[in-house]
């Protein structure tokens, strides 16, 4: 399984890293890394935001969802049997949330360990192709200049923290206005979920992204932006399906 995952993810992003590097102006490798997040999050485009349309459908039906619950709380298999004649209703596959996550979940953290190894590079494991062009003297392991990409940065922590805050903000569903009120455990347990989303996970990563190379908190901090970017897109485009077309009196 290891040499599955290294010569399909990791060996083909981290020759692909060595080989920005060694093209781009200045042969920064923070820029290599901010260049190949983007084109790994581009391809994976269409799974992302096949799973956020999927999401998002699921949170327009959460009322509806909760009343069948209610309605048939003595039936588990009605139950069952009426919520996915709601999701065939609506065009909504329950699991294709976790299908793209399976799918993305190798990519993503083969892009994850090749930000990790920094300027560490192994000419043993780059193609030949790569290693024609390979010159280890011209590698820039700064950013800018300022943050040397190879040590840990408290400035991307906090940014890549911030990052975060926003992203789960973005994505987190708001709570249905009949629960706000209610004391039971299951919606204790819900707004509790919700706040460490919200709040304590942003400040665990910045923990975690002070103790990494500033290289991971370039990647993680390009992924977030990205994540954020397009769920703007995703929450736009439905407010302006929601709206409909404009009239002309």
């Amino acid at each position: 399984m290891r040499a599955f995952f290294n010569t399909v993810f990791y060996l083909p992003l981290y020759n692909a890293l060595v080989w920005l590097s060694a093209i781009l102006p200045g042969h920064s490798l923070a820029l290599a890394i901010i260049v190949l997040t983007i084109i790994v999050r581009l391809i994976l485009f269409p799974l992302q935001h096949s799973m956020s349309h999927t999401q998002r459908k699921l949170r327009e039906l959460d009322g509806t969802i909760k009343g069948i619950k209610e309605k048939h709380s003595k039936d588990n298999a009605e139950q069952a049997k009426q919520i996915m004649l709601l999701y065939k209703e609506h065009g909504i596959n329950p699991f294709a949330g976790f299908l793209v996550l399976i799918i993305q979940l190798p990519i993503l953290l083969a892009l994850y360990w090749v930000a990790l190894v920094g300027a560490n590079f192994d000419p043993n494991l780059l193609y030949n192709f790569v290693l024609n062009v390979f010159k280890p003297e011209l590698i820039d392991p700064s950013l800018f200049g300022l943050i040397d990409v190879t040590k840990a940065s408290y400035v991307l922590a906090i940014l890549v923290g911030v990052s975060q805050f926003i992203q789960v903000s973005l994505t987190l569903p708001p709570p249905l206005p009949n629960q706000v009120d209610k004391t039971s455990l299951k919606d204790s347990f819900a707004r509790s979920m919700r706040v460490q989303m919200k709040y304590v996970l942003p400040v665990f990563v910045i923990l975690i992204a002070t103790q990494l190379p500033a290289a991971v908190s370039i990647y993680w901090l390009t992924s977030n932006l990205f994540s954020v970017g397009h769920e703007l897109y995703v929450n736009r485009k439905a407010k302006t399906l929601t709206a409909g077309p404009k009239t002309t009196g």
